[in-house]
């Protein structure tokens, strides 16, 4: 597939796609395998012109998984085989990680369209779920100013999910993913803290779990330790840094949002004091910087979104990352798909109309 050097598409082989079951319209809604059907039975072969938006502003994901699906299972059967129809086929389309406006064309696809109207489905779906994640991941990062946002969703969705929508995030500026698969598209590792269950199987000590974390790992990626466990974080957090040295790289608050940890047990009445709230993240920063480890970090984490984040950092709370999990799942990005165009007319249903983009880039199917 073609781009600029700048910008590279992945590959369709990274996707590991089920092509044959693509190709059979097993994921397909019914009525465009008996679309595909009625064409080939008439032997009706109309050249469309199909354009792809979706109505919001949002950060563009899934295009390369989409290019994937149309380079790989487009075509018609031959007797018991397949006669690719990638070839046949005109596409442009932009990138991955492309800010995109209501109504912006995306993707469009020129040629026989009973090569590919078994596609549509599974076209919109990919780019639907990967927008989808790439647009709210993008919403925090800016809520950030820079700081890492780490991707810590995996626990709240389906487990095939991951490679495509870590991917999504990447593209849209996630520092950080916390499972293998999520990184795997551009050859990452998945990177976390120590957990509660470490914590848990060395009987609720966080020190020892966290010093066996460290002997084991502290070599190959940053330690970072959740500290909320006995619901102390100041004084679980200074007795982390104190046994861990210069191997930790953070703490994480984690305080839920029905605790008040008891650093502020004595300070409640005059603000909400539970979850991880402002003033527990200063304690704890004033703390650490008071006993000489102003370099350890404080990853806060806990229900954040956009929201939240963007007020945390007008309010200068001393942050230095965030985890952000099941809000980055909340929300839909839809696409639709027109055709516009049939045998070089136009063609369009009634309320819409080709839209020429001259951001779109042409895409050699065949090339892959």
């Amino acid at each position: 597939m073609t781009g600029d050097a700048d910008r590279v598409r992945l590959r369709p082989s990274t996707f590991q796609l089920p092509v044959g079951r693509m190709r059979d319209g097993y994921y397909s809604d019914a009525y465009f395998t008996f679309t595909r059907e009625v064409l080939e039975g008439d032997d009706h072969r109309p050249r469309v012109l199909m354009q792809v938006f979706q109505r919001e502003h949002a950060v563009l994901g899934g295009m390369d998984e989409a290019l994937a699906i149309l380079a790989l299972c487009s075509g018609h059967r031959d007797g018991d085989g397949w006669v690719d129809g990638n070839a046949d086929l005109q596409v442009h389309a932009l990138y991955d990680g492309d800010e995109i406006a209501p109504w912006e064309t995306v993707l469009s696809i020129e040629g026989d369209y009973s090569l590919f109207a078994h596609l549509e489905t599974l076209v919109l779906g990919v780019l639907g779920r990967r927008t989808l994640i790439s647009r709210n991941v993008r919403a925090v990062v800016e809520a950030a100013h820079g700081k890492p946002i780490l991707y810590f969703p995996a626990r709240f969705d389906h487990w095939q999910v991951q490679t495509g929508d870590g991917w999504a995030a990447h593209v849209a500026g996630a520092i950080g993913v916390s499972t293998d698969a999520q990184a795997s598209w551009w050859g990452g590792r998945g990177m976390g803290t120590v957990p509660h269950g470490l914590i848990a199987a060395y009987g609720g000590d966080t020190v020892l779990a966290a010093r066996k974390f460290a002997e084991r790992f502290a070599g190959d990626l940053r330690v970072i330790v959740l500290v909320d466990y006995e619901n102390d974080s100041v004084r679980t957090a200074l007795e982390v840094a104190d046994a861990l040295g210069d191997d930790l790289w953070a703490v994480r608050l984690d305080t839920a949002s029905t605790m008040v940890d008891r650093s502020l047990w004595q300070e409640m009445g005059r603000f909400t004091p539970t979850g991880v709230v402002p003033e527990l993240v200063r304690k704890v920063r004033a703390a650490l910087d008071h006993a000489g480890h102003s370099r350890v970090r404080i990853v806060a984490s806990g229900g954040f979104d956009a929201g939240r984040i963007a007020a945390f950092e007008r309010d200068g709370v001393p942050v230095d990352a965030y985890g952000v999990g099941s809000s980055l799942l909340l929300g839909s990005n839809d696409f639709t798909a027109d055709i516009v165009r049939v045998d070089g007319r136009p063609c369009a249903k009634v309320g819409r109309a080709e839209a020429p983009n001259a951001r779109l880039e042409a895409v050699d199917l065949a090339a892959e």
